[in-house]
């Protein structure tokens, strides 16, 4: 795996991985995982000893909103990609102990077959997970735990009470422009819980002393 760069975001437990692409006149070929290079490759401690679990591919319309999704039974953290298309993934702090709870960070994700280089987005425990789609995507993730829906909520991105301070001015309009163009939501995410809401969950114990940023 030809791994280019792993960078930090605005919340130091979210991880980019940047890997590369071999482009010919083709197109190209790449690998996307080696379990040795996420072992022991040495800007990816973060990964040592992760077992994936369960793979899962995901395809949305444009203007569809997913999320924010956590599970606490088994504590799940993804490694997400796009295929194709073109994602903002979107991770909100719900570590009760965090500096950064209730912060809302999101990271553009779009699918450039033409270019050299594609991503992985790291977001460990500790973080509910969403994202938008500004064209019709498909997205890959690898999970550390099996699904289990009875050990798993959805926080309601609409909550009032999320702060979006890391988030630019583009995504968040981005995101206010697919709120009045009749999002493709749930109402199981729609309505989910508030922040609030979460802190009196008895899963959020589930997240606390994990906060090291």
């Amino acid at each position: 795996m030809k791994i280019l760069d792993v960078s930090t975001l605005k919340i130091p437990s979210i991880k980019v991985i940047r890997f590369g692409r071999f482009l010919d006149q083709r197109g190209y070929f790449s690998e996307i995982f080696r379990n040795d290079d996420f072992q022991n490759h040495s800007d990816l401690s973060f990964l040592k000893d992760i077992t994936f679990t369960q793979s899962n591919e995901s395809y949305s319309l444009t203007n569809t909103i997913r999320g924010l999704h956590v599970q606490w039974n088994p504590c799940m953290a993804k490694l997400v990609r796009t295929i194709q298309g073109h994602m903002i993934d979107v991770v909100l702090d719900i570590r009760k102990d965090s500096p950064t709870f209730g912060q809302i960070l999101t990271y553009d994700m779009p699918c450039d077959p033409g270019r050299e280089y594609s991503e992985w987005i790291w977001i460990p425990p500790g973080f509910a997970h969403g994202n938008f789609f500004l064209e019709n995507t498909t997205i890959e993730y690898f999970c550390t735990g099996h699904y289990n829906p009875d050990g798993e909520a959805s926080i309601s991105p609409l909550d009032e009470c999320l702060d979006w301070g890391y988030v630019t001015k583009e995504h968040k309009e981005q995101f206010d422009r697919i709120l009045k163009n009749k999002p493709l939501i749930t109402d199981k995410d729609k309505n989910g819980l508030t922040l609030q809401d979460w802190k009196n969950h008895p899963g959020s114990d589930h997240f606390t002393n994990l906060a090291q940023d």
